[in-house]
């Protein structure tokens, strides 16, 4: 064991890199489930079986490491892993529907065009291509297989959306609409906020009373001892025999050995500290063993030593007025309630239509700004997506919008002034190309649609525990 172990994290890396419209078919669509206890199927696509073993291999082709799954499987990851692989099947399905493919040319003409094959004159060399297969541990037939597939399912896409072009009166819309300038008036809302020096006692008590379960503080008893070279083996020096006690430690650990007993037998000093919740001003010990407080008895890394703990006790309490960080904390929270209140009760206001125009004029008085915005990109003062929220409503429509610090705003569009400027070519290219691939989107989200209704989906939840249990 050596220094630094417990930073080295697995990463799941690309787990499903898989551009498919059929994502609709996660979990939460599909049916509901196999009559049949038939434990060898992990799912089944109208008639055809899905096997646990086609699952196993897929998830062996998806490189993922096994200790990555064995970590995250109550995360969901063999799931998602069936997802991608239902995906897969869907697409082959549909390709074969339509009677796709491509020929043995074709897929050799992508080999041989492939940029990371070639020497610097553009040609082929087959030794770029073969060194590429080694360092990425596959086959050239599987690896063509992967390619084919691909490429087939590119096809599909370029055909559900073949000929989807867009007139060019809509390009020219569509500039107009992002590029014509818009006058705004907005008023800062914060000055109708109850600041914290505006929060009573009282407002604090009554919030408490109203969210005491939410609101309980969790407070623990522990001890624990600091353990380096020097209390544990007699030497300032990191070496072999330290790193084998820190084993003896963690080993006696699991085994169920009690605090006491190991610190007894090391010989060391602890700490007890009791009643103790978080505080940004004790030491950073105190606070990662309360951070890791579900944990109750473990040692862990910090800075130059090991940490032994044990949590004695966790109590919930209610919060404590008198301590000033929590009466801090709990005023913060009495703020940012009062804020979204405040908020909400405008926006029913807007939703109902209560919310006039003269409301507006009243309620910001001599305090309404005024602004006008360049375009739809414009978001020198207020977030984009809020100004592209106000590009999206009808004039003289009011609504509350935000700027990059998240500061609440009541807006009012007033109006547009007329555009001045003409599109250029390049312009003109790029907003067809939007358009175009707008309307492509809008047909494979229809296609996506007719490939809910024409595949039934059912899992088989006790086959894909079993498959988890292969990689605990």
């Amino acid at each position: 064991m050596k220094l630094g172990n417990y930073l080295n994290k697995n990463k799941i890396g690309g787990l499903i890199l898989i551009i498919v419209i059929i994502i609709a078919f996660g979990f939460g669509g599909f049916g509901g489930g196999f009559l049949s206890n038939n434990q060898n199927n992990v799912a089944k696509i109208n008639k055809t079986n899905i096997t646990s073993q086609d699952l196993i291999d897929f998830i062996n082709r998806s490189g993922i490491a096994q200790e990555t799954i064995q970590k995250n499987i109550n995360n969901n990851i063999i799931e998602e892993l069936l997802t991608g692989l239902v995906s897969n099947i869907l697409l082959s399905f549909e390709i074969e529907d339509f009677d796709m493919t491509i020929s043995q040319s074709s897929l050799s003409d992508k080999i041989k065009f492939n940029n990371n094959f070639n020497d610097d004159n553009g040609n082929f060399e087959r030794l770029k291509y073969e060194k590429f297969l080694l360092e990425n541990n596959i086959s050239a037939p599987l690896f063509e297989k992967r390619l084919k597939d691909r490429e087939l399912q590119k096809k599909l896409f370029d055909f559900i959306g073949a000929g989807t072009v867009s007139p060019k009166f809509l390009a020219k819309k569509l500039y107009e609409v992002e590029n014509r300038k818009l006058n705004i008036e907005f008023i800062n809302l914060d000055m109708f906020y109850k600041k914290s020096d505006e929060i009573t006692e009282n407002d604090l008590i009554n919030f408490i009373n109203e969210n005491e379960d939410q609101l309980k503080v969790e407070y623990i008893d522990f001890k624990y001892a600091s353990i380096n070279p020097q209390n544990l083996i007699g030497i300032n020096e990191y070496n072999q025999e330290f790193f084998d006690k820190i084993d003896q430690i963690e080993n006696s650990i699991l085994n169920g050995v009690e605090f006491d007993s190991i610190i007894s037998e090391l010989n060391i000093s602890t700490t007890k500290v009791e009643d103790y919740k978080y505080s940004d001003t004790s030491n950073d010990i105190q606070k990662k063993i309360y951070e890791v407080r579900n944990n109750n008895f473990d040692i862990f890394e910090e800075g130059e030593n090991y940490i032994i703990y044990k949590i004695e006790s966790l109590k919930k309490k209610k919060p404590n007025l008198k301590d000033n960080q929590i009466k801090k904390e709990i005023i913060e929270l009495v703020v940012q309630k009062n804020k979204f209140d405040y908020n909400k009760n405008i926006l029913e206001k807007i939703k109902n239509e209560k919310f006039t125009e003269q409301n507006f004029l009243e309620l910001g008085k001599d305090q309404i700004q005024s602004l006008k915005f360049n375009s739809i990109k414009d978001n020198n003062k207020f977030e984009i997506n809020s100004v592209k929220m106000l590009y999206s409503l009808p004039l003289k429509s009011i609504t509350l919008i935000n700027d990059e610090n998240n500061n609440i705003y009541l807006a009012k569009i007033n109006n547009y002034d007329e555009l001045n400027t003409e599109m250029n070519t390049e312009d003109f290219e790029k907003l067809l190309n939007k358009e175009n691939m707008e309307i492509r989107n809008n047909i494979l989200k229809s296609y996506d649609l007719l490939i809910n209704q024409k595949y039934n989906v059912d899992i088989n939840q006790v086959a894909i525990n079993n498959v988890k249990n292969l990689f605990q």
